[in-house]
């Protein structure tokens, strides 16, 4: 079956065995863990894929270890073991190993050095038990003040005593996770719709409204699972989430000039929260992140980041810096909500396990958890259906475009392509040579914030992209910098018109 997603309702089933409601990162991976049992699935977002908390994180894969200091061992076990998956099994091609630097300044003590060490220790101790190789996560290790600095040029110098290098996964971009998923998830036979509203939800029944033409339809099913993300309350009365807002703000790659790994800079006060200095890959820009602050209120589609948020990670992270980071230096701003269990205690110390819960209705919600643990959130949330007694299958199912990294390594299309689609990257290429009839070089020339028209028109042609947002927003991340967003417009209204002429 044709690995494709569609905006809207035209032809989508009256009844399926299961109704996914929400295709972030959980929302897909449901869709995909159900269709490859042989569930026949519907998987809708009233949006757009990845629309919302899940293109908004800081594009790690994380191990755990900040939830091994607090004590939570389950969840930091789990963390590491489903890094270990997508690291090594599931998505090699959109993931790779980050390298972070720990630098030894003057503020921190030798025994938060030494605690530093220990707990970057421990956690290549789960690394140990997830089964992970060293070859894909190197251990931690000690540095001179010679080498930090030769990591980290811009390092402030004065204090600097040497450093401890460790290594996590990382993603080439959270949307692109989710975009690969539900594409994966089509393959199996999923039905995936963007532009599709669910007005209102039981266990055997789910009523959508098409946002395109507003028609309105039933779907009567078997289940549903209601992973809507920050919005599953308004599905399901009985859940209850506070919210959390963690913002990031972008800079310019030569604002922190010749950096080869990522930055911790320990918050002033605190023995366990570190701002994060986050190179991407592409060598462009540097994502610096992240806040913890409660979202009260209404729900907006698309939270913005506060100034106080902005100037907080600025100044931690100058902190560290031989020259300052200015309001000047951000190119772009972004936050997400992040959908915890409502509990009593602060936003940063409430739990991030995900819960499956069962309404008096009879859907399953699925909320909570974080996006390295989307596989196991997924499962349970399937299993918690009861549809059906075929095991799960994700734990070693490769998605679209996936192959190990000696294989990915030795292919010849351009290297953006490869990062974003792996093994697909050639089908990418032909598709749009068939689809404009413009030649290749044309096609794969990089464009504003290194876009490129090929990967434009497959957004339309086989990843449901409806609009220039959808392209420049999710399909590609260019518009997280607004100034490349703006020059990128008119090779996205190209895309949208070529994909749509040959259609």
């Amino acid at each position: 079956m044709t690995a494709r997603i569609s905006p809207g309702l035209d032809g989508a089933p009256d009844r399926v065995d299961l109704v996914v409601v929400g295709l972030g990162v959980t929302g897909a991976g449901v869709a995909l863990d159900a269709a490859s049992r042989g569930l026949s699935v519907l998987a809708v977002d009233a949006h757009d894929l990845a629309f919302g908390t899940s293109r908004w994180s800081s594009k790690l894969v994380h191990g755990g270890l900040r939830y091994l200091a607090q004590g939570q061992i389950g969840i930091a076990h789990e963390s590491a073991v489903e890094r270990g998956i997508l690291m090594e099994v599931t998505a090699p091609h959109l993931t790779g190993a980050l390298p972070w630097l720990l630098p030894l300044m003057g503020s921190v003590s030798r025994l938060q050095g030494l605690l530093g060490w220990a707990g970057l220790r421990a956690g290549d101790v789960l690394r140990m038990a997830a089964g992970t190789s060293r070859k894909t996560l190197p251990g931690p290790r000690r540095v001179s003040r010679t080498e930090a600095l030769r990591i980290a040029p811009a390092l402030r110098r004065d204090g600097l005593r040497g450093g401890i290098v460790s290594w996590d996964g990382q993603l080439e971009d959270d949307a692109r996770l989710v975009t690969c998923l539900a594409r994966t998830a089509a393959a199996y036979g999923a039905d995936v719709r963007t532009r599709a509203r669910v007005l209102s939800a039981t266990g055997t029944s789910v009523t959508l409204r098409d946002e395109r033409s507003g028609e309105t339809r039933t779907v009567v099913t078997r289940a549903v699972v209601n992973a809507a993300g920050v919005w599953a309350g308004q599905l399901v009365e009985e859940i209850r989430l506070r919210p959390s807002r963690g913002t990031h703000v972008v800079l310019r790659a030569e604002t922190i000039p010749d950096l080869t790994s990522a930055l911790t800079a320990p918050v002033p006060g605190s023995s366990n929260r570190y701002v994060l200095v986050l190179p991407q890959p592409g060598g462009d820009t540097i994502y610096v992140g992240l806040t913890d602050e409660p979202a009260e209120g209404e729900i907006p589609d698309v939270p913005q980041p506060t100034e106080g948020e902005i100037g907080f990670l600025l100044d931690v992270v100058a902190a560290v810096l031989e020259r300052p980071l200015r309001r000047s230096d951000v190119v772009g701003a972004y936050a997400g909500l992040r959908p915890l269990l409502d509990a009593e205690g602060s936003t940063a110390d409430l739990s991030r396990k995900h819960a499956v819960l069962t309404s008096a209705s009879g859907v399953v919600t699925v909320v909570g958890g974080k996006l390295t643990t989307y596989r196991q959130m997924a499962e349970d949330a399937v299993d918690a259906t009861g549809l059906t007694d075929r095991p799960c299958r994700t734990r070693n199912l490769p998605l679209l475009g996936a192959a190990p990294r000696e294989a990915l390594a030795l292919l010849e299309e351009p290297e953006r392509l490869v990062r974003r689609f792996g093994t697909e990257a050639r089908l990418v290429i032909d598709n749009a040579v068939a689809t404009t009839g413009l030649p290749e070089d044309e096609l794969v020339a990089p464009g504003p914030g290194g876009i490129t028209l090929a990967e434009l028109v497959f957004g339309v042609t086989h990843e449901g992209a409806y609009d220039v947002d959808d392209l420049l927003d999710r399909r590609t991340r260019v518009g997280l910098v607004p100034d490349d967003r703006a020059a990128a417009m008119p090779l996205a209204e190209r895309a949208l018109a070529l994909a749509r002429a040959r259609s």
